[in-house]
């Protein structure tokens, strides 16, 4: 035989199975979904609740105002964005030190819809063996209304929720009030279909592809694991040998372990894998493996636990559960837990503390500096009062830095509530009390509600030019 005739192609590249999970029922089932029914509620329920005369939770970026409740946030507050940012950053890395890929298993969206997602397909379609037998049959009629109305089912949850999503940035009874009368905008229209468009394909179709390929949190996960992070494991050394047996053989005499090698662990998986096999990248911690091998456990009358959350210290010693979480207190998760509270309490307390407006300086560049009538030097600033309270506040304005410097336009600014105004404020000064150039100036600002009680007050420096 030649060279030739002994090349063998391989192919780099292997058609993506499609993967059927079965539906399990167990104590994780039960959390799972307990955290599919909150989350769905917090997220679909937010946006038509009120605060006052206006919607609790609002990203108004038109008006550059953003309502939390009873907090007013301007595109100044943006460190507090990044104190949000850091404190889900710490709060993952310490989630998962402690047991894994919680966030993945239980509360992540992509997670989320797509038990949602599967909860329609096994509605329309069946559970997982008439799922496989209906794709592997001929067109038919029937094979036609349970696909088609399962997509109709999904594009209608998905329109929903890219229409909840918008909520959040616009009124959303306007927006619903719109929608009815067809008077959405275009880019209204735009983020509905997109975000629709996003949860149909993430949810109904890329499901485990996400999570396998897209989402970076499965490649760098295991930087953040130990010995003593809680995962979902496999007992090997009660398990195996593996193999199928009836109910009441002497597993002694078949010198087997208790698993059965029935395989709906991996029939149950959402990525399709054989948690069998060890710890791998594409195990999203959720415990579907372990709510149905204990199904089996208890219908051979075996003990339960053959798959369960545990660590790697606790498998090789042999700890039990009281042993294996004092465990968890450890160095790592001291200090992510530590860092984590401090910054939560330091957003916390600027929050409270802060007052509640703001005022922005610009100096007028179309004339720095003029001498007008009575020999006077002036300069013109335009000053942005934010008003964060919830009621109408009155700012009253003084300057200092310069002797006789003086405000010449009015000195008092009424703004209403959760709004902003321009005001253009003028200052004058004798020509010959400062010399030449620039001179560092204060505003000083007090806040006064309708009652007349102070809210606050803030200073705010500016220049002050005076020509040659």
């Amino acid at each position: 035989m030649d060279a030739e005739d002994s090349t063998q192609l391989v192919s780099l590249y292997v058609a993506q199975k499609k993967i059927y999970p079965r539906s399990v029922q167990g104590l994780f089932a039960k959390w799972r979904w307990g955290l599919v029914i909150l989350t769905q509620i917090i997220f679909y329920g937010l946006p038509w609740l009120e605060w006052g005369q206006r919607q609790a939770v609002l990203f108004d970026l038109g008006a550059r105002r953003f309502y939390i409740f009873g907090i007013v946030l301007y595109p100044q507050d943006f460190i507090y964005l990044t104190g949000l940012l850091v404190i889900s950053a710490l709060s993952l890395f310490l989630f998962t030190a402690v047991a894994g890929r919680l966030w993945c298993g239980y509360a992540c969206p992509q997670t989320v819809y797509t038990e949602i997602f599967l909860w329609f397909e096994h509605k329309f379609e069946g559970d997982r063996s008439a799922r496989m037998r209906l794709d592997a049959a001929p067109f038919s009629l029937k094979k036609l209304w349970r696909k088609g109305g399962k997509h109709l089912a999904w594009i209608a949850f998905s329109l929903w929720t890219g229409f909840t999503f918008v909520g959040y940035f616009a009124p959303i009874q306007q927006l619903g009030g719109d929608f009815i009368a067809g008077q959405v905008s275009a880019w209204g229209i735009f983020w509905i279909l997109f975000y629709g468009f996003a949860t149909y394909g993430n949810a109904g179709f890329m499901r485990e592809q996400v999570c396998k390929y897209m989402c970076p949190y499965a490649r760098f996960q295991s930087a953040m694991f130990d010995k003593d992070t809680l995962i979902v494991t496999y007992d090997e050394e009660r398990g195996e040998p593996r193999g199928a047996r009836s109910k009441k053989a002497d597993l002694s005499t078949l010198n087997l372990g208790s698993c059965v090698d029935c395989s709906l662990c991996v029939q149950v998986c959402p990525t399709g894998i054989d948690i069998r096999q060890g710890l791998q990248y594409e195990c999203i911690g959720c415990g579907a493996c372990a709510d149905v091998c204990d199904t089996v456990m208890d219908k051979m009358g075996y003990a339960r636990g053959l798959v369960k959350y545990s660590t790697q210290n606790a498998m090789v010693n042999k700890w039990d559960g009281k042993q294996t979480l004092r465990r968890v207190m450890r160095p790592r998760v001291l200090v992510y837990t530590g860092i984590l509270w401090l910054i939560i309490i330091a957003v916390f307390a600027s929050l409270l503390m802060r007052t509640p407006f703001k005022v922005d300086v610009v100096r007028d560049r179309a004339a720095l500096a003029r001498i007008v009538q009575g020999g006077k030097v002036e300069n013109v600033y335009r000053l942005q009062f934010m008003n964060a309270a919830e009621h109408a506040l009155d700012f009253k304005l003084t300057a200092e830095g310069i002797n006789g410097l003086q405000i010449v336009t009015e000195d008092t600014v009424n703004v209403p509530a959760t709004e902003a105004r321009w005001v253009t404020v003028r200052l004058q000064m004798p020509y010959d009390a400062a010399a030449s150039g620039t001179h560092a100036i204060h505003f000083n600002i007090q806040s006064v509600d309708p009652q007349g009680q102070e809210v606050g007050h803030l200073s705010e420096k500016s220049m002050f030019l005076v020509p040659r």
